[in-house]
């Protein structure tokens, strides 16, 4: 009869009365253990970060656009033909010949009749920075 205890007695035999060590409730009076319903959460936490991530993607994606247009007009200005040495600070502009090849002047699009590709400017990193 010492073997016999009553259900509602938290008895282990190797740790014997732990009811106030366990990570649930024992007693019949405790409070019911409720799972709460994570999937909502998770769907909103799911929801947020993508949105995050989204905007930082589009962000990098419209700064890789920007720094290869930045490449190829700088190309383009470097391989045209000019025969004095650009000046920091200074504004050219870019033209095509009749025969396709391109070169830089200080002349104006305004001041004669040449096809006029675009305006740039020579900062002191020696990039190309085009105006129009």
């Amino acid at each position: 009869m010492e073997d016999k205890r009553p259900d509602n007695v938290v008895y282990s035999e190797t740790d014997g009365y732990n009811a106030n060590v366990l990570p649930y409730s024992t007693n019949v009076g405790a409070p019911a253990i409720r799972i709460d319903d994570l999937v909502s959460w998770k769907s909103r936490g799911i929801t947020n970060v993508n949105k995050e991530f989204q905007s930082k993607f589009d962000e990098l994606k419209l700064q890789y656009q920007m720094l290869v247009q930045e490449f190829e007009w700088n190309e383009l200005v470097y391989s045209a033909k000019f025969s004095f040495e650009p000046v920091v600070g200074e504004i050219y502009h870019l033209y095509r010949n009749s025969d396709g090849t391109n070169f830089l002047s200080l002349i104006g699009p305004q001041e004669w009749n040449k096809e006029h590709i675009g305006t740039f400017k020579l900062n002191s990193d020696k990039k190309w920075i085009h105006l129009s």
